[in-house]
């Protein structure tokens, strides 16, 4: 098969277009024939050097991706080989085909198509996860989404509205904020000219934030939370180290996490994948939740997916095609 490789960490140069040997579905995994997969900040980390695969992990690039099962590894039951799927991976989608442990295989959900299936587990996990699962947003409260344009936010915004939460968005453009509206984030505040803190002390404050900054956000991110609010910290883009004054924390009875899908065991993986079947699938089914597409472009072509990426300028996913199929990335499936 061919596949995207990284000889040497570097910009979106490094990578590769190659030809690689067939991986094999062992025991417990189905082996899916890609159609395509989503690109995300951390296939630009793994790209520049820092963050590497887990251990025994597929060593090309991509943590999600959607396409058809064409072979199933010993001790695998539920699926058949013809099934669309879509999956969440520790690595490997950028290929034209990956191994992936059945326990984090989706089926495609009614209402959306394969190709955009693809731009979908990697948010639909992290987001109910972390503001559903370590944060615990409830419908009533108040969630304020760090970069509401990007493939994570303009998720969280929609699953948020739909199980009954108001939603807060920063993004750096009228424009990007304008599509975050009409998503449905009511608190609009462009980063680059309005402090958030002040449009959430106008709110009441935010019951649960996802912020993707880290160190540089922290200090403010504490400041505009409400009474007993949650931070829950997914990303480092404005640096990994900042000094917490515990006083402030005191005061508002909040809590900070900061945590990690890609490492998580398997089991803990399978059981997110569970849930989001459960209680996420139905509201895509649906149409209460979709996916929001920027563009799609051929896997060769990853290096420009990532320029894309990097330049700052897409809302909500970009993804990579392995097979040439495009479809009609709006185009509703059966339910």
């Amino acid at each position: 098969m061919r596949a995207v490789t990284i000889p040497e960490p570097g910009g979106p140069e490094a990578l590769v277009w190659s030809e690689v040997p067939d991986p094999e579905a062992g025991a417990g995994e189905v082996l899916v024939e890609v159609a395509s997969s989503g690109v995300n900040r951390a296939d630009v980390l793994q790209r520049q050097g820092f963050y590497d695969p887990p251990p025994g992990a597929s060593p090309y690039p991509g943590l999600e991706c959607a396409g058809r099962v064409v072979a199933l590894g010993p001790g695998v039951s539920g699926w058949r080989v013809g099934d669309e799927v879509c999956a969440l991976l520790a690595g490997g989608g950028y290929a034209e085909l990956v191994a992936v442990p059945a326990g984090q295989l989706l089926p495609v959900p009614g209402g959306v198509g394969l190709v955009a299936a693809g731009g979908l587990p990697e948010v639909a996990c992290t987001v109910w996860s972390n503001v559903f699962g370590a944060a615990g947003l409830r419908a009533g409260e108040t969630l304020l989404v760090h970069g509401g344009a990007s493939g994570i936010g303009t998720f969280a915004i929609q699953l948020a509205r739909a199980l009954g939460a108001r939603v807060a968005v920063t993004a750096g453009s009228a424009e990007k904020l304008e599509r975050c509206r009409e998503l449905g984030a009511e608190v609009l505040v462009n980063y680059r000219e309005d402090d958030f803190v002040e449009a959430l002390g106008r709110v009441g404050g935010a019951d649960v934030i996802l912020d993707i900054v880290g160190a540089r956000y922290l200090a403010r991110n504490i400041a505009a939370l409400a009474p007993g609010g949650r931070l829950v910290v997914i990303g480092f883009q404005g640096g990994v180290k900042a000094e917490l004054d515990l006083r402030t924390l005191l005061a508002r009875r909040a809590s900070v996490t900061a945590t990690s899908l890609r490492a998580r065991p398997a089991e803990e993986k399978a059981a997110i994948v569970a849930e989001v079947r459960e209680r996420v699938w139905p509201l895509l089914a649906e149409g209460r939740v979709r996916p929001v597409i920027d563009r799609l472009l051929p896997l060769p072509e990853a290096a420009l997916a990532h320029e894309v990426l990097e330049a700052g300028g897409h809302v909500g996913k970009v993804l990579l095609t392995a097979t040439g199929e495009e479809g009609d990335l709006t185009a509703p499936r059966p339910a």
